[in-house]
């Protein structure tokens, strides 16, 4: 059942600056394993991304579920965080078409698994090319200034200057 895996810091992210619905509109379904769950809605409760993200579940267009392979799991959370750990494992058993991962050690590991990566950056600029948002910079500054979002500097610009916005 190929489909999308998100992490919680994408789903945080563009639930603080009111894109999480982008998610919904690109992929229709998305899966989180629970340590995600855990992280966004249970202990992330009233703050951005957890009514959002309860609301996604209770609307059917998100899905939890288990990764099955907790070996993996183990051997991941050597280097990752649970969520990220959890989110791996699920896209490699799932045979995802992609999984949203926002910081840069477990980039490097689902690379190495072969997965199709991307993030909230990612989700932005396919939404500026798709006309879903006018100004990416606009979308990027959000990011930094309001949900405390890191961005390189050279990515920033990088990114801006690919989308004809520098």
């Amino acid at each position: 059942m190929p489909g999308v895996v998100v992490n919680a810091s994408t789903l945080i992210n563009l639930a603080s600056i009111g894109r999480l619905e982008l998610l919904r509109e690109f992929h229709g379904k998305i899966t989180v394993p629970p340590a995600v769950w855990q992280e966004v809605v249970v202990e992330g409760q009233g703050r951005p991304g957890a009514v959002e993200v309860e609301k996604a579940r209770e609307a059917s267009w998100l899905e939890v579920l288990t990764p099955q392979n907790q070996d993996l799991v183990k051997i991941l959370r050597r280097d990752l965080d649970a969520g990220e750990a959890e989110a791996i494992a699920l896209a490699v058993e799932q045979e995802a078409d992609l999984i949203f991962l926002d910081e840069a050690d477990a980039r490097r590991v689902a690379e190495i698994y072969g997965l199709p990566r991307t993030g909230v950056i990612g989700v932005l600029i396919r939404a500026k090319q798709e006309g879903k948002i006018s100004s990416l910079k606009q979308e990027l500054d959000r990011l930094r200034e309001e949900a405390g979002f890191w961005i390189h500097e050279q990515l920033y610009r990088q990114v801006l200057e690919e989308a004809g916005e520098l």
